[in-house]
């Protein structure tokens, strides 16, 4: 079996680009006003989002509400998402395949846990939908945690990035990584949140508490991004704004090993500038400011530093505007198609995005770009998915949803699904109409915990 392309972990192990940034003092964007989400069952009213910059925003985007063909459509691309995990996952163990085959097809026996954390979460979701029989889906979940407990490899408890579906043992000469281990977590908790299940309880909870999340920090003041048995701890620091708030904000919340709460001051939060529009970003894709917001509700909250959902429909909106900026470049860039952050690409796996420009862009478009930021501009980003399927259609539309990346300037097509990107798109599309996610994982005591050592706050309403 040939290794996959490189993935996002590996490179940003390998660039190093998250320590890259120099101190940058930042004072706090505006406040916005407590936010609440709708419940799986009934919507629950939504205050407006004051302080946006009024040069980005005439409203609130956030309070965009889906039609009904709009719900039907986001509940097909969840489906489809959702089949990836279920077909694409070893049934004896349950761990989920870095990527694989848009149209379906034999598993590769090469999985990532960072994909098995966004499965377990996507049988929640299935569960709450009734897209597969209840007990098939809880059979899924212990198995998944019973395995990886007993069968994957570990240091400390933080597993190894890439592992072998049917084993557990570590492939492709891959890295302890804490990020990933932190998803796969986020998961199991959903999952303990939202299934009363003792043994499922159980499993989330022995995994959790398994992690030492001290090892990590390795004398530092922040996470070493992860671990090499061939040469021990990678150079490279979780100490810069990204996706890594959840790692922090579950470690602080530990029973067992818990991270000081004085960490979260430890880590850079850069300001970024564009347009005069001032923000929070991060040397790396949007998904940056995507993942921790899959399973934490930043809304209406805010530390010392600022408030980070704002700050992601911020850096959504001025993503957009750099990508039709684009379009003189690249004529396919338009107001309802446009998208890039880390993918397959006709290269290989691409580390692409902006602004500031990275990578070698060259006109494609990454669906779950605008999926993954359904949360925060609902509107626009159903738009671009209804745009991409309705144009583009059999090409880019197959068996589990979007492929994970094409380019319509050149026809090329990825033939592929990636476990991350379909995870996120699948999240969000749910938190955006029910808000389903957010509200099983704040089911765990840890998450308020970790919110409150960090010193989150409700906004002022005034």
């Amino acid at each position: 079996m040939s290794p996959p392309n490189l993935s996002r972990r590996e490179w940003l192990k390998r660039a190093s680009l998250l320590g890259a940034a120099a101190p940058l003092g930042i004072a706090s964007l505006p406040a916005i006003g407590q936010l609440g989400w709708q419940a799986p069952e009934q919507l629950i009213p939504r205050e407006a989002t004051p302080g946006l910059p009024a040069k980005l925003f005439a409203f609130d985007p956030s309070l965009y509400r889906f039609t009904a063909d709009e719900d039907v459509f986001l509940d097909d691309i969840e489906q489809a998402s959702f089949l990836y995990f279920w077909e694409q996952a070893n049934p004896k163990t349950g761990q989920v395949e870095d990527r694989g085959s848009a149209d379906g097809g034999a598993l590769r026996n090469a999985s990532s846990v960072a994909a098995t954390g966004f499965g377990l979460t996507a049988l929640c979701i299935a569960a709450r939908r009734g897209w597969e029989e209840d007990t098939a889906v809880r059979d899924r979940v212990r198995i998944t945690l019973d395995f990886a407990l007993k069968n994957i490899q570990h240091q400390h408890g933080f597993l190894y990035h890439f592992i072998s579906g049917e084993t557990g043992q570590r492939l492709l000469n891959s890295e302890v990584s804490p990020i990933d281990t932190c998803l796969f977590l986020c998961g199991a908790l959903t999952c303990r949140g939202f299934f009363d299940d003792k043994e499922i309880q159980g499993l989330a909870t022995e995994f959790y508490e398994r992690i030492d999340w001290t090892w990590v920090l390795h004398g530092g003041p922040t996470l070493a991004m992860g671990w090499l048995p061939e040469q021990g701890f990678l150079k490279s620091r979780w100490d810069t704004y990204s996706e890594m708030m959840m790692m922090y904000l579950l470690g602080f919340a530990s029973r067992t090993h818990p991270l000081t709460p004085s960490v979260w001051n430890e880590w850079q939060r850069p300001r970024f500038e564009f347009d005069e529009i001032v923000y929070v970003g991060a040397h790396a894709p949007l998904f940056a400011h995507q993942f921790s917001h899959a399973w934490f509700n930043f809304r209406g909250m805010h530390d010392k530093y600022t408030d980070y959902f704002a700050n992601s429909i911020v850096a959504t909106r001025i993503h957009k505007m750099w990508c039709l900026e684009l379009a003189q470049r690249f004529p396919d860039y338009a107001d309802d198609l446009w998208g890039i952050t880390a993918s397959d690409s006709e290269h290989g796996y691409a580390i692409w995005g902006g602004p500031p420009a990275m990578g070698r862009i060259d006109g494609s478009i990454v669906p779950c770009a605008a999926g993954g930021s359904l949360v925060f501009m609902p509107k626009e980003c159903i738009r671009v998915l209804q745009n991409i399927r309705e144009k583009f259609g059999k090409r880019i539309w197959k068996k589990y949803g979007f492929v994970d990346a094409f380019n319509p300037l050149t026809g090329w097509a990825s033939s592929d699904v990636l476990g991350i990107d379909a995870g996120i798109t699948l999240l969000m599309a749910e938190n955006a109409r029910s808000g389903f996610v957010w509200e099983q994982f704040s089911k765990n005591p840890e998450v308020a915990k970790g919110m409150d050592l960090a010193g989150f706050q409700p906004n002022s309403k005034g």
